[in-house]
């Protein structure tokens, strides 16, 4: 009776197979953020941009960070599904002096005009979800490694 607005599967098939991670925006799109999250092992792939919005799956490695930024026109929501770390926040950055401790089901508030880094300080990957308003990346974006986005980003 319903359609099944899950993320499409590898292959088209009922059999189990990996879901097919790509950015499903602007069209309407419903999933399981938890499962696309965990699954995703990229360092970054935008799963849905729209005109004012766009969330992105990360995956960071043990002993990495996201890298330190600022975003002066918008504000960010994190949410990690797994993994645990540090989250520094401040208005320079030289001098982040909100940090806190952040695991499983945490979120994050990121104010525009904050400096801010998130360090995996777990034995294995944080899997977060990440939402800018308005979109910070192109539509379809995917960063196979934190490389790839420092080179696109020109870091």
């Amino acid at each position: 009776m319903y359609e099944d607005y899950r993320f499409g599967s590898c292959c088209n098939c009922d059999c189990g197979c990996a879901p097919y991670l790509r950015d499903y925006g602007p069209e309407p799109f419903v999933t399981n953020i938890e499962d696309a999250t965990r699954q995703n092992n990229y360092y970054r792939l935008a799963l849905w941009t729209g005109e004012y919005l766009q969330l992105t799956l990360m995956s960071i490695n043990p002993c990495d960070d996201i890298g330190l930024e600022i975003h002066h026109d918008h504000d960010q929501f994190i949410r990690i599904e797994e993994g645990e770390g540090m989250v520094l926040m401040g208005d320079s950055q030289h001098c982040l002096d909100f940090q806190r401790y952040v695991h499983d089901d945490c979120v994050i508030f990121v104010p525009a005009g904050k400096w801010h880094n998130l360090i995996n300080t777990g034995c294995r990957p944080i899997k977060l979800y990440s939402i800018y308003a308005p979109p910070e990346h192109p539509h379809g974006t995917i960063h196979r490694t934190k490389q790839e986005a420092e080179g696109y980003m020109g870091y």
